[in-house]
């Protein structure tokens, strides 16, 4: 099966603008881009056949190309990085088995992450639509419930059924619990991995659905599948050591700066 990689970017963030060109100082003192970091995260992963910087900005266009990115032009109404994955892999002329957005603002993504979320949807020729899952440590729960204390936009998290089957994604943090955990003790909240892998009769539909209450109330985009009656495909992947974090807000930089230095990461 054929598999494209596109990164959505967009340089008019509500939330953040310009957040594709920030560079980011990893452990070695070399400072990159986001989307470059986030670029060279998917050129690590194993069998895929083409990958695609997919943004409507010509400033990030040149910065792309200038470290040897292909770059897919797309429309400024593009909603969402799903509706952007969708237009790049119609100008691409829909030859793909498997699109695979991986959001450029995830630069910290380890390429088994990506390498399971494939397999996982290959194995389950129901699903539409996969995305990854990470199960909680104890500060990473801590971090998530910090950010939610101070009113932050910070890591979305994801609660699923036996089957995997997803049955909802919240900014806040779900499920609740009244537990308090040890820093490395598993919890039973689960990281949203903000990855998704797509079948393209789903990709396809998605821009036609008008967007849902759910995905207007939580800003995600996932939801609109779900409302749809499109069944998301959780796929547990491993941290094995890794740290992860978006970037979602500007203090984020810090906090991602900070786990590269730890992990040694250029």
């Amino acid at each position: 099966m054929s598999v494209l990689i596109a990164i959505p970017a967009r340089y008019a963030s509500s939330r953040y603008p310009g957040k594709p060109l920030v560079p980011l100082t990893g452990a070695t003192g070399k400072s990159m881009t986001l989307i470059e970091r986030s670029w060279r995260a998917a050129k690590s992963v194993a069998g895929v056949d083409r990958v695609v910087v997919a943004t409507d900005d010509d400033r990030i266009r040149e910065v792309a190309e200038g470290f040897g990115a292909e770059v897919t032009m797309t429309s400024e109404n593009c909603a969402n990085g799903t509706e952007r994955c969708a237009e790049a892999h119609s100008v691409l002329g829909n030859g793909y088995d498997i699109v695979v957005n991986l959001q450029g603002d995830a630069p910290l993504t380890p390429h088994w992450f990506v390498e399971d979320l494939i397999e996982g949807l290959r194995a389950a020729p129901e699903a539409g639509v996969a995305t990854p899952v990470l199960r909680c440590d104890g500060d990473a729960l801590n971090g998530l419930l910090n950010d939610r204390k101070h009113d932050r936009v910070g890591g979305t998290t994801a609660v699923f059924g036996t089957d995997h089957s997803a049955l909802y994604f919240s900014k806040e943090v779900i499920p609740f619990t009244s537990e308090t955990y040890a820093s490395t003790e598993p919890t039973p909240v689960f990281h949203h991995v903000g990855v998704y892998a797509y079948r393209p009769d789903a990709l396809s539909a998605y821009p036609g659905w008008p967007t849902g209450p759910l995905e207007t109330l939580e800003g995600l985009e996932q939801l609109r599948f779900m409302e749809n009656g499109r069944k998301v495909l959780c796929v547990e992947v491993e941290a094995k050591g890794r740290q992860f974090w978006e970037l979602n807000n500007p203090q984020d930089v810090a906090k991602i700066e900070e786990m590269m230095a730890a992990m040694g990461l250029e």
